[in-house]
């Protein structure tokens, strides 16, 4: 056994001298050096390749994999010689001082070196390197521990009364009464050892929650996925120079050792994490053959295609033909996500008598990306602060839903069922697109306040219903033609959000086939009552979103001054002697994102004065919902006035879009010419 250790103790030696970490470990022992203070622990972080490692030997390549306790104990053994060979180190004295990190750049992408957060049983006992992957849902503070302390017999005459004998080090799953504690004895007098205090080795502790991905399924209204599965957080400890390296709502990928720690009568299984990887979603390179073909069909126009998008879109939970405005407002929003702080955000709110079913058509469109949450009324919407579960005494960072549906849609229903400060806070949240949370430090065992700000990076969806609005307020005289009453929400909550959708269903022409529908499905929840819905799948359409939201658009010259030239005239018409323009500061933005979500659903990559159209007029009838008509006056159902039965419609659909770019012209031309626009005003 002897011989094999000094063998491998060769290969170390050999592998950091080909790898290059033999030139870092040199260059952080001089930075130790040159502090010309004496530590009680010198720790080193060693990367290693663990591929690299077995083709050397094969043994050591397993003592990594399979006890990398002892194998950082070859490593250990191995500095130690280096450091006093080659007198790297003058403040060094025993090879306890050193305390060995291994960092695997990756594991073996085998099954057996996966650990699923959510089967069972959890697999701690073995003490060796695993990969996992899941979702941050709650972070602590940084706080600190003992990484590493020296102990000295109390006995003034044994030899181990001075030097570093005893030196106790942290090792992964160890509590702090692991490291230091009052009841060591020294194992040549058995007298009391006592902590030399002055040189105690702290280090940073962050804890952190996550829980596999699966759970974003758990979170969606609407699936297909009939599976069940367990889903189980888990916890784990990010040290030292990991510390603060993740961020409370991403997706990560760690390597690390499980271990159980013992917390009072609580075991918590938890992960020492050494690695930490973000995981980037790839969105598919293609699009089905059907939305090809639908494409190159409707090649002669820039409006046809994203038209007939909508009127066969969610036909799983709505006839073809009904709610186009609103299917349009659903698809540009899904295609307009990303996780960019300085993402173009479109937020929706409907109007609607017919709760039930925009419930279920919302439901159904956000489970078409990976991260669609609905909102469940039992959690919080935004992120809040706990005292840590694991009786640390800290603070501890809940995600909510708005943190999980990062880089998505967060579906919050019914907006008329929330408080005023609830409201205020989502407000706040849409204006400034961050949300800060306040640590008060007494309450939590720290010297100083805190005040965290965390970006929010989804898109909001919510709904109004009409009916229930009235019956709470008593309707306002004085309305303008077009104007809904929605004095139940304040007027700045109303601007937040991008788009405001009047659905006018259910009409007399419309509500048999919705009534058809609904029966059927109740009937037959497998049913599908419709051909297209099996051309064009939900599956089909998930490849679709992800696809076109990962397009990357440029605006062109004629659009820019189409938006602008519609924003400058709006603000001089819909302007009024109190209170100034009834146009938000956020509405040119509002134009630009709808610009580039259209031609990312017309998968394009370049903004056309179209597109610019699509964009005016869907703000416009939202607008005339707030604020009433405007001169431009468009008709209450701009974007679809017509039944789209066959390819005649298409066309006197596009003779319609061509009058109203027209129309729109010459109002520009009307208002826009001669605007004084201040700069404190914009």
């Amino acid at each position: 056994m002897e011989e094999e250790i000094q063998k491998m103790k060769e290969i170390v030696l050999i592998y950091l001298d080909r790898s290059g970490g033999l030139q870092k470990f040199v260059h952080d022992c001089k930075k130790y050096n040159d502090s010309k203070q004496s530590y009680a622990v010198y720790r080193f972080v060693i990367s290693i390749n663990p591929s690299d490692i077995a083709e050397l030997d094969a043994t050591l390549g397993n003592y990594i994999l399979h006890n990398p306790i002892k194998a950082a104990e070859i490593f250990q053994s191995v500095c130690f010689v280096a450091i006093k060979t080659l007198s790297l180190i003058e403040q060094l004295q025993t090879e306890a001082q050193i305390s060995i990190l291994l960092k695997p750049t990756h594991l073996p992408p085998l099954p057996s070196y996966v650990l699923s957060l959510s089967a069972f049983p959890f697999n701690y006992t073995s003490h060796r390197f695993y990969m996992s992957e899941g979702i941050v849902i709650a972070m602590g503070i940084v706080t600190k521990y003992t990484q590493g302390a020296r102990f000295l017999c109390t006995e003034e005459t044994c030899p181990f009364s001075e030097g570093f004998r005893y030196i106790r080090v942290h090792l992964p799953g160890a509590t702090e009464s692991a490291t230091v504690r009052n009841d060591f004895v020294c194992s040549l007098c058995s007298s009391p050892l006592q902590e030399d205090m002055k040189f105690r080795v702290l280090g940073d502790k962050q804890i952190v929650e996550m829980i596999d991905a699966k759970v974003l399924n758990a979170l969606k209204g609407y699936s297909n996925n009939k599976s069940h599965f367990r889903i189980q957080a888990f916890i784990i400890f990010l040290r030292d120079e990991l510390a603060n390296r993740m961020t409370i709502g991403n997706h990560y990928k760690i390597i690390g050792i499980p271990t159980c720690v013992q917390n009072g009568p609580q075991a918590t299984a938890c992960i020492e994490v050494t690695s930490v990887q973000l995981c980037k979603p790839n969105g598919p390179s293609f699009i089905g053959e059907n939305f090809k073909y639908l494409l190159s069909l409707t090649s002669n126009s820039c409006w046809r295609f994203t038209a007939m998008l909508a009127n066969i879109f969610a036909s799983q939970v709505v006839p073809p033909g009904t709610y186009n405005t609103l299917k349009l407002a659903v698809l540009l929003s899904l295609v307009q996500t990303c996780e960019k702080e300085s993402a173009d955000y479109l937020d929706l709110l409907v109007v609607t008598s017919d709760t039930l079913v925009i419930d279920r058509l919302l439901n159904y469109s956000i489970c078409l990306l990976p991260r669609g949450i609905q909102h469940p009324s039992s959690s919080d919407i935004f992120p809040s602060v706990s005292k840590d579960k694991h009786r640390t005494g800290s603070a501890s960072i809940q995600a909510g839903s708005v943190l999980l549906a990062k880089g998505g849609i967060c579906y919050i229903g019914d907006l008329s069922t929330y408080k005023k400060d609830k409201l205020e806070l989502l407000q706040s949240v849409l204006e400034s697109r961050t949300t800060t949370l306040f640590i008060p430090g007494k309450k939590y065992g720290e010297e100083a306040d805190q005040q965290v700000t965390i970006p929010v990076q989804t898109n909001f969806w919510s709904y109004v219903d009409v009916d229930s609005s009235s019956k709470k307020h008593t309707p306002k005289d004085g309305f303008l033609i077009g104007q809904m009453d929605l004095s139940l929400l304040p007027p700045n909550l109303l601007d937040g959000f991008g788009l405001l959708i009047y659905d006018e269903f259910p009409s007399c022409r419309l509500s048999f086939p919705l009534v058809h529908h609904v029966l059927t499905k109740a009937i037959n929840p497998e049913a599908t009552p419709y051909r297209v819905s099996q051309q064009f799948r939900t599956q089909d359409y998930e490849e679709f979103i992800l696809f076109a939201k990962n397009l990357h658009v440029e605006m062109s010259s004629e659009a820019e001054n189409l938006i602008q030239g519609y924003y400058l005239a709006s603000r001089r018409v819909r302007r009024d002697s109190m209170h100034g323009s009834n146009l938000s500061a956020s509405a040119l933005k509002i134009l630009i994102s709808l610009s580039k979500a259209h031609t990312k659903l017309s998968l394009r990559k370049k903004v056309l004065e179209e597109d610019a159209l699509i964009a005016i007029l869907l703000l416009e009838s939202s607008l005339t919902l707030k604020h009433g008509k405007s001169a431009l006056c468009i008709e209450p159902n701009a974007l679809f006035p017509f039944d789209l039965s066959n390819e005649n419609s298409l066309h006197q659909r596009d003779i319609y879009l061509q009058k109203c770019h027209h129309h729109l012209l010459k109002f520009i031309s009307t208002y826009g010419p001669g605007i004084h626009v201040n700069a404190n005003e914009e």
